[in-house]
Parts: C-alpha cells; structure tokens; sequence
C-alpha cells in the first residue's frame, strides 16, 4: 500500500456543501438564508421575538406550581429481569434483593429514590425482595413462586 492508494471508507466522509456557487448548484445568491435582514446575518436571536410586540411569555399569567425538583424518580425493575439476573448467576436466590444487590448485581447503575417492582415477565426463584413499591400483581408472583416482598411502613396521618 502506497500513501497515495490510502481512502476512507465508503460513505465515512460527506462532501460539504459549498454554497455561494452561483445558481445552479441550488444554494447560490444568498446562500440559503432567503433575503436580507436580521436572518441573513450571523448571530440572530429570535426566539419568542415578536416585532417588538409583548411576547408571548410575558402576556401570559405565571400561574400554577411544579413539583419537578422535588419529585420522587423510582427505578421500575420488572419480574422477568430479575429472574433472569437469577439464571445467569447475577443474583443469588437465597440473598436479599434490594438496591445495592440490583446495582451490584448490573441490573442498575444507581438506586435514586427507590425501586418499583413491576409485575412484566414470569418469576420461579423464591428471592425476599426489599423495595419502595410494587404492583399487587408483582407481590401475587414473587408469592406464588415462594417468595415475598418487603415494603417500607405508610406513614400514619396525624389527626389534627
């Protein structure tokens, strides 16, 4: 092989678009950027601009509330993963299965604020499960496979 036989692969490198090139190569005159003006330049920031009228997002009311950096975000781990986690040797059957053996386990990569047991998929192992929450089809299976389900204590309302 010789310096000049050296190519790229097929298709690994697109030919650039050279615009500005007169009109027949369909990108001439003004380049693709239409008429003059504002959006002709570089550096245009029209987002929401209306002409100088008041925009959008600000005649509208602020109204309502988002609970976004507060809210709870559970892992949703299915009964059909966890009995394959256990056939190929990931996860022991007789071991307690809660957060840090699914991420140990590579089932997931971090806890967050819990796991949700999902009833998808069949279960024969008979693991005890602790999580934050599961479907009463998910506790019915792990049950009837000879399992159970661990879930922490509802909290009792205080009467005022």
């Amino acid at each position: 092989m010789k310096l000049n036989e050296i190519r790229d692969n097929a298709g690994a490198h697109y030919r650039f678009k050279r615009i500005g090139r007169g009109i027949g190569s369909g990108k001439g005159k003004t380049s693709g950027r239409g008429g003059k003006g504002q959006t002709a330049r570089t550096g245009v920031a029209l987002n929401g601009f209306e002409g100088g009228q008041t925009p959008l997002h600000r005649r509208l009311p602020k109204r309502g509330f988002t609970n976004a950096p507060f809210r709870k975000e559970f892992h949703e781990v299915n009964l059909g993963r966890l009995q394959a986690a256990v056939e190929s040797g990931r996860l022991k059957a007789d071991a307690t299965v809660d957060g840090a053996a699914l991420v140990a386990a590579g089932l997931l990569r971090r806890v967050r604020h819990g796991i949700r047991l999902l009833a998808k998929g069949e279960i024969t192992a008979a693991l005890k499960i602790t999580v934050a929450g599961a479907s009463k089809a998910a506790i019915a299976a792990v049950e009837k496979a000879g399992g159970k389900v661990e879930l922490p204590p509802k909290p009792v309302a205080e009467a005022a």
